[in-house]
């Protein structure tokens, strides 16, 4: 049961906002397996003298469209987070028209037993989702 928060400045459109919503949720499905139904991406507008950060960070311009991206779930292998990385800007690039240097992701891990929601059952061999069929193998995730 991944969260997703996307923090961004005021006036994007809806449809900008569902696209996005679709590039991550596309990267999550392919990469970590989740199930097509779970979705639960938050969206924080705030006002741009809310939103700060330096006009070039990292050596590279960043622009008014630049976001950033909390992605909660349980943990993953390295290899994984960073195929979902990959997968999250090739995904925005192709689906909503942001480019790599517009924003910045975060991955905040935690251990299974702290997610909770009416209707998911889970698999106590895995700790995962019972409907997914591929899951980390060994202690990944087990604390």
């Amino acid at each position: 049961m991944p969260l997703i928060t996307i923090s961004l400045r005021q006036g994007t459109t809806p449809e900008f906002r569902a696209n996005v919503s679709a590039a991550l949720h596309k990267a999550m499905v392919d990469v970590l397996k989740i199930p097509d139904d779970d979705q639960f991406h938050v969206f924080h507008e705030v006002a741009p003298d809310n939103f700060h950060m330096q006009p070039v960070a990292f050596g590279l311009p960043r622009g008014e469209r630049t976001m950033f991206i909390q992605l909660c779930f349980n943990q993953r292998t390295a290899e994984q987070k960073s195929e979902l990385f990959r997968a999250i800007v090739d995904n925005l690039a192709l689906m909503a028209d942001v480019p790599e240097e517009d924003f910045m992701l975060v991955v905040l891990e935690t251990a299974r037993e702290n997610w909770w929601a009416a209707g998911r059952v889970v698999n106590p061999e895995t700790g995962y989702d019972a409907r997914m069929t591929e899951v980390p193998a060994g202690p990944v995730g087990r604390n």
